[in-house]
């Protein structure tokens, strides 16, 4: 049986092809996600985890605890940064000398924590009632700090739903015909920079919409008096009334999707009869602007209707916009266009973050999990955004996953000091410094000294 550590006690392995190679194994002294000390650098930079050390609350009563609470959740939030969505990964993690350096404590010189440990951690601690309220507020916090940095003239909220399919016994697990799967049914918002401002857990089987007061509200709060301006873009899932006068009440700029009905459609009519003459290779697009009063509206909103006639269609591609923007159609079409980046990013939450893994029993130890994966994808966005490079400033979660995470290095230790020797492949020395050299420019600046 393997050394859990990863050394091998039976020495190097020889390969046949050529009878000069050897390999060993060693694992305590070699790592493949050297890469996370950067984005633990942009944590001490930023204050993250002692702003979460202080919202989140410790189950532990004894003094015998191996591990501080901001260690373990350092742990957690890391370990799903570098793609180790299981706790049952923490059985070899724990061993890892970049992710003991970055929980920090005994376990820099020992041993990170186990699974048991992480399991009671995030299905048992986090998933108290208390500590899920604040973890789900927790990613605004960190967003707060990140705009202290970088302070934003205006916010514009993208809100959408997405699947988590489930594979099992899991409380809350429904059916969803539409996505025709057994899943949950959460519910994201998103600003213009591509953090996750909330996030919450649902049922599979509940509407796109149901629960947005409750994930929309508390961003709208943090933002009142902070900013100049918010805006607001969804799809026609939340084209609902109580949406529009609870954004009309905040002063909010609004462009949502409306779904088309014989009303719409009768008041666009002279533009969806076929343009006379042989038709074009390009798209044609006509836009049309009017007023409109759906039966449940307490009052009439302006509509937007975009038809567009492409090349060898027969019929053309027509779709409304309820805004209270005074902007051109075009512009204010243009603008509700660029909600498809929201898309994306719940793509990369997927892809990168592996935010789909909820494979717990109960359903609150599934919410933690899912807000646990919020933060490491805020965590990975803030540096995306904050300290990457021009050559780099493009690439996707995942590629940083890959190239800046994934770096191998060998670990050597001396008497006052602790070396990674990092492999230079995709990343080489002079853009990870400055990698660092950027982080470096967030940390508050020290007070001037006295005259």
């Amino acid at each position: 049986m393997a050394h859990p550590t990863g050394e091998s006690k039976d020495g190097a392995l020889k390969l046949d092809f050529d009878r000069r190679l050897m390999v060993q194994f060693r694992g305590c002294v070699v790592t493949s996600d050297a890469g996370l000390l950067a984005y633990r650098e942009l944590d001490d930079a930023l204050g993250l985890s002692a702003v979460a050390g202080e919202t989140l609350a410790d189950a532990r009563t004894g003094k015998n605890g191996h591990h501080a609470l901001v260690g373990l959740l350092r742990q957690s939030v890391f370990g799903r940064l570098a793609g180790y969505e299981d706790v049952n990964d923490a059985e070899r993690l724990r061993y890892d000398p970049a992710m003991r350096w970055i929980v920090g404590g005994r376990a820099a010189q020992g041993r990170a924590a186990s699974p048991s440990q992480m399991g009671r951690f995030e299905t048992q601690w986090l998933a108290a009632p208390a500590n899920l309220s604040a973890l789900s507020d927790l990613s605004g916090q960190w967003i707060d700090i990140v705009h202290g940095r970088r302070p934003p003239k205006g916010i514009v909220l993208d809100m959408d739903s997405s699947v988590s399919p489930t594979h099992g016994e899991q409380e809350d697990s429904v059916w969803n015909g539409h996505y025709a799967c057994t899943c949950y049914h959460p519910l994201f918002v998103f600003n213009q920079f591509g953090d996750l401002e909330r996030c919450t857990l649902r049922p599979g089987n509940v509407h796109s919409a149901d629960g947005w007061v409750s994930v929309l509200k508390p961003v709208i709060v943090r933002y009142q008096g902070k900013v100049l301006r918010i805006y607001f873009r969804a799809d026609a899932a939340f084209a609902m009334p109580g949406v529009y006068e609870c954004l009309e009440a905040e002063r909010i700029k609004y462009a949502i999707r409306l779904p088309a009905n014989q009303v719409l459609q009768n008041r666009i009519g002279y533009l969806l009869k076929r343009p006379v003459g042989r038709p074009p290779n390009e798209v044609r697009r006509y836009y049309a602007n009017f007023t409109y009063q759906a039966a449940s509206w307490t009052k009439p909103r302006r509509v937007i209707a975009k038809v567009e006639w492409h090349p060898g269609e027969l019929y053309p591609r027509v779709g409304f916009i309820v805004t209270n923007m005074s902007r051109p159609a075009e512009r204010v079409v243009a603008f509700y266009n660029k909600r498809g980046t929201c898309e994306q990013w719940i793509k990369e939450g997927k892809g990168a973050i592996k935010w789909t893994r909820l494979s717990c029993r109960t359903f609150a130890a599934n919410a933690a999990r899912l807000q646990l994966h919020a933060l490491a994808y805020n965590l990975g966005n803030f540096l995306r955004t904050l300290a990457t490079p021009e050559p780099i400033k493009d690439w996707s979660l995942t590629s940083l996953k890959e190239k800046l995470i994934k770096i191998g290095a060998k670990v050597v230790s001396h008497g006052r000091y602790v070396v990674f020797q990092m492999a230079e492949v995709a990343i080489p020395r002079q853009m990870f410094q400055e990698i660092l050299r950027l982080i470096a420019e967030l940390r508050p600046q020290p007070p001037p000294a006295p005259a």
